[in-house]
């Protein structure tokens, strides 16, 4: 954490302490005397939107630089997809079959770790949804190769909690969508997308989209599970439609295996490349 020590103002933090030691008095004990950074119900008000918004940008953003992040991998996947060794359990027959990236996620994520370790664990750092399933997978391969890895949890409605293989100092939970997009592709030096749901698509539209505007530099985009998204997404249909232009076709490539994502990822060029076209 930053060294405050040398600053000649008086530590807010040691003002909120001595708070506590005023006589109780009707003034005192007044909504109105309590500082605003300590008081929740201000922070809390619709007006302070603004306030919690940047909060919620800043403090990973502190937190990643004094770790001296640089770069990420990051994994968007389904939550729902379960271990295989748990499959049996899975809500349909298909979702079983998907276990198989539960463990490809896993194989990705601990190589990707190995090559994050060689760069002092500041570049390559495997950054998820912080979840169960593909999320799991991603934390889990990197622990399992002694690495750091990222978690950006974020409050639901039914509550959901990081799972166990996040390093702890670096879970972060989220109120607002938006700003937890952001810091997802803040540092993005690729873009996994496994087999997913609504949230999975939501978030490998957006990533396209940016790129797709100019608004995030091309990096390599990885769909893992080529049946899969060529069932659930007609692409083609999309560019003979118009759309999308063909060109934005090139703007991801299909994979199956965590050794040929590797091998992408190490070879990117970010000029076009028509190998890997959906019916091609």
């Amino acid at each position: 954490m930053k060294d405050d020590r040398t600053s000649p103002f008086r530590d807010a933090g040691l003002d909120r302490s001595t708070a506590e030691h005023v006589p109780d008095t009707p003034q005192t004990r007044a909504p109105a005397y309590r500082l605003a950074f300590d008081d929740e119900d201000f922070l809390l008000r619709d007006e302070l939107r603004p306030v919690r918004l940047q909060l919620e940008l800043l403090k990973p953003q502190l937190i990643l630089e004094e770790r001296g992040i640089v770069s990420t991998i990051v994994l968007f996947g389904g939550a729902r997809i379960p271990e295989p060794a748990k499959k049996d359990k899975a809500r349909t027959k298909t979702l079983a079959e998907l276990s198989h990236y539960y463990d490809v996620a896993r194989d990705f994520s601990r190589l990707m770790t190995a090559k994050s370790m060689e760069h002092y664990g500041k570049e390559f750092v495997i950054c998820t949804g912080g979840g169960p399933g593909v999320m799991e997978a991603g934390n889990r391969g990197a622990a399992e190769a002694g690495g750091a890895s990222i978690g950006l949890n974020v409050v639901l409605p039914h509550e959901q909690a990081p799972n166990e293989y996040v390093t702890p100092d670096l879970c972060f939970n989220f109120h607002y969508f938006a700003i937890r997009k952001m810091h997802f592709l803040m540092r993005a030096r690729a873009i996994c997308i496994f087999p997913g749901g609504f949230g999975t698509m939501d978030e490998m539209f957006e990533s396209l989209t940016l790129i797709q505007t100019g608004r995030m530099k091309r990096v390599p985009f990885l769909l893992f599970g080529r049946a899969f998204w060529e069932k659930i997404v007609n692409w083609k249909a999309l560019a003979e439609a118009g759309t999308i232009s063909d060109e934005d076709l090139d703007l991801f490539r299909f994979v199956d295996t965590a050794e040929d994502a590797v091998r992408i990822i190490d070879n990117f060029d970010p000029s076009p490349c028509r190998e890997d076209l959906p019916g091609r």
